[in-house]
This record gives structure tokens, C-alpha cells and sequence, in this order.
């Protein structure tokens, strides 16, 4: 299962470069709920509908995830890392989603988390 973070699931609805690949991997994925409000948020800043994003993930059955106590922790303590207070909260939520699915892996177009020592397989879009 893997994780789409808010760059891929931004890249895909706007038709940018490494759509092809979020396309690919979208179904039976996974997004975080703060992902999804980021997603959103951009989405209504654009003047979008974001019921084609909903339409988007009950087509291809993607599933959000609540943001738990333990991401949260997780999360918070991100920061600690050599990179992690470069990270926003959303981009410290998708990591905490990340780790605690099998495999862990997430899609995005940020490629400082390559540089991230976490248990997570990253794969970039771009």
C-alpha cells in the first residue's frame, strides 16, 4: 500500500509532470487526513471543485487515514531529525502514515525525503 502525499495527489489533478506514475499507483492507496486538507485547501485556492477529488478517490478507491495519537507523536518528534524542522506538520503526518503501513513507502515530489533517515521507502514522482 502506499502513502500519496499532497505534491502527488496535486500533480495528478493538475496534470504536472509524474501524473502518469500518481495515476499508476493511485488505486487501493492511501492519503492522510491532513494531506487531504491540504489538498483541499489548494484546491479551493485554485477556485477548483473539490468533488472531483472526492469522485477521484471513490473511483479508485483510495482510503483516508485518520491522523492518531501515535502519528501525532511520531510526528512531533520528526523534528528532532537532521532535515526534520524543514518539514511542515502535513509533510511530518504523511511520514507518521507512512512508517506505520506495510510496506512502508510514499509517493511525492519532495526529494528532501530521500535525505530523511526514516524506515520508509520514498519514491518521488519527479
Amino acid at each position: 500500500m502506499t502513502v500519496l502525499d499532497s505534491s502527488a495527489i496535486l500533480a495528478l489533478l493538475h496534470n504536472e509532470p509524474g501524473a502518469d506514475l500518481v495515476a499508476a499507483r493511485i488505486p487501493g492507496s492511501v492519503v492522510g487526513a491532513a494531506n487531504l486538507a491540504e489538498v483541499i485547501g489548494k484546491v479551493i485556492d485554485l477556485h477548483g471543485d473539490q468533488k472531483e477529488l472526492q469522485r477521484l478517490f471513490e473511483r479508485s478507491g483510495v482510503v483516508v487515514e485518520p491522523v492518531t495519537q501515535a502519528d501525532a507523536e511520531f510526528a512531533g518528534a520528526i523534528r528532532s531529525l537532521p532535515g526534520g524542522r524543514s518539514l511542515s506538520l502535513g509533510d511530518r503526518c504523511c511520514l507518521a502514515l507512512a512508517v506505520r503501513t506495510q510496506p512502508p513507502s510514499v509517493l511525492t515530489g519532495d526529494r528532501a525525503w530521500k535525505k530523511l533517515n526514516l524506515p520508509i521507502t520514498v519514491e518521488l514522482i519527479r
